[in-house]
């Protein structure tokens, strides 16, 4: 896993998502609608294996977990907490919920913990406490309340389903999370065959573009400059 984040960490989520078009995923890997709220100014892209935190109403019969989730975060992984798709919704705001599901005290603990940053499908708060520790957080938006009203976590390290416009996408304990400010990837890890071509394909794809801007910068048009270096990409 350290060899293949080293070997992904030099690109981008966009050259993430090419990829992933590339080999029949449509939507590129993305999750949808996200915003990179923290840090201030961000500089890099955030990338890790993904260790998920699912909420649900606290009606659902499923008991809440006992000791809650932070503790648990592992070094270097990227934390993506996920409400039931009950809670979800295809429009904005993407949730039920008016409630934050994150806050400034776990961001905190995440940083202690060296975890590389934090993925919420629903609402964050506290953000400036986010922004001043200059840590990774992405988010649908910002509210007040806190979560331990409404919902409680049902399970870890589980897969989460979100639903989208584009097919549900399904995100499991140890995928890669790559993001940054234009958004957030997802590259699933245990289909060995798609991981190579896509590691396969990444760099050639980015000489290819490298290429293709440098002709359009010197006055060739954009569709023979494509044309010309990405026929010949497998």
């Amino acid at each position: 896993m350290t060899d293949l984040i080293q070997k992904l960490s030099k690109y981008k989520p966009c050259d993430i998502s090419d990829a992933l078009t590339r080999y029949g995923i449509k939507s590129g890997g993305t999750i949808p609608h996200l915003i990179q709220q923290s840090p201030r100014q961000p500089t890099t892209s955030t990338i890790g294996p993904a260790y998920t935190v699912l909420f649900a109403a606290l009606d659902d019969p499923r008991p809440a977990i006992k000791g809650g989730y932070i503790d648990s975060a592992l070094s270097g992984c990227v934390l993506i907490l996920a409400t039931d798709t009950g809670l979800q919704l295809p429009y904005a705001p993407y949730t039920t919920l008016t409630n934050a599901l994150y806050g400034g005290l776990m961001s905190t603990r995440a940083q202690y913990l060296g975890c590389a940053g934090t993925v919420v499908l629903g609402k964050i708060r506290d953000i400036n406490e986010h922004r001043d520790l200059e840590y990774p957080v992405f988010s649908y938006g910002l509210g007040t309340a806190p979560p331990n009203t409404v919902a409680k976590v049902v399970a870890v390290g589980e897969i989460l389903l979100i639903k989208s416009t584009m097919g549900d996408i399904c995100i499991d304990a140890g995928d890669i999370v790559i993001a940054d400010e234009n958004g957030v990837v997802v590259l699933p890890v245990k289909d060995k065959v798609l991981l190579e071509k896509i590691l396969n394909y990444i760099p050639q794809r980015v000489s290819a573009d490298a290429k293709i801007a440098q002709d359009i910068k010197n006055g060739k048009k954009a569709t023979e400059a494509q044309k010309e270096h990405r026929n010949s990409l497998p």
